[in-house]
């Protein structure tokens, strides 16, 4: 009973939403509310290929469907690395002290998410408290525009998916097993040696795992890059919610939305099928 309820679930609130998207993007664009002629009317196929076709004449949308892949690799490769150190860090502190270190990487998550975005463009303005201590200190001359570019967007992104990797990589890390870092330096290993051959693969799998939460996520973000991004840098998600709500091409829409997911499916099948095979 519970399996059939949870099968239920999963087709009412993950495939039949999936199901009227991708149909939605082989619709046509019409006046009304939904603005958009379902592709099978009551005479039959009456949909375009039309919203399709655009995904590939129009340079507009590939180009922020690659500016978004290469930014959210960025980001999550930069949280891998932040992460690991930091969840290595939190494994290897005493007991009694994993539980606030943990609670400290959380601490984000315990503000607003608008409020933490108002917190970096206080920081990051022309006069902003970055640009005030360069100045004051001498190493800048005229404030630089940190505001509304790609770093900032990094920098916002990287903040806020921080915490997806830290926490699979703790995990995997305080459950390893000491006693093969200790064999390892007993036979003269050095400390590097020991984290390349022991730590780095037992933690892989979490590593990939915790690539893939913030990647997936970061592909598709739209509030950070709006508020601190260029204008210029439109990223697919942005995209995704201009023909939404702005032009009202839903099928357009619905048919960049379809393609981002079906992008975003590659790497996650990489990760089960060498997951298997592990």
């Amino acid at each position: 009973m519970i399996r059939a309820g949870a099968w239920a679930a999963l087709l009412l609130l993950v495939a039949a939403p999936l199901v009227i998207v991708l149909c939605m993007g082989f619709g046509t664009s019409a006046p009304g509310v939904p603005p958009v002629l379902p592709p099978i009317g009551a005479s039959g196929w009456q949909g375009s290929f039309d919203a399709w076709g655009l995904l590939f004449a129009d340079t507009y949308y590939l180009d922020a469907a690659l500016r978004s892949l290469r930014l959210a690799a960025i980001t999550a490769g930069l949280c891998l690395v932040l992460g690991f150190g930091m969840a290595l860090g939190i494994a290897s502190a005493a007991p009694r002290w994993q539980a606030p270190l943990l609670a400290l990487v959380l601490l984000p998550f315990w503000s607003g998410f608008v409020l933490r975005l108002a917190a970096w463009v206080g920081l990051l303005r022309d006069g902003g408290w970055i640009n005030a201590v360069l100045i004051q200190a001498g190493l800048i001359s005229e404030p630089m525009p940190l505001l509304y570019s790609e770093g900032a967007m990094l920098l916002g992104m990287v903040h806020g998916y921080l915490p997806f990797a830290v926490l699979p990589l703790t995990a995997t890390l305080a459950r390893r097993d000491l006693r093969l870092e200790e064999a390892a330096a007993d036979l003269g290993a050095g400390r590097w040696m020991v984290f390349a051959t022991i730590t780095l693969p037992l933690a892989a799998p979490a590593a990939a795992a915790a690539f893939l939460l913030v990647f997936i996520p970061a592909a598709g973000e739209v509030v950070i890059p709006e508020v601190l991004g260029a204008p210029d840098s439109v990223l697919i998600g942005r995209a995704i919610w201009g023909e939404f709500f702005q032009t009202r091409d839903w099928p357009a829409a619905a048919a960049l939305a379809t393609a981002l997911l079906a992008l975003l499916l590659l790497p996650i099948a990489l990760y089960q099928r060498f997951s298997v095979a592990r």
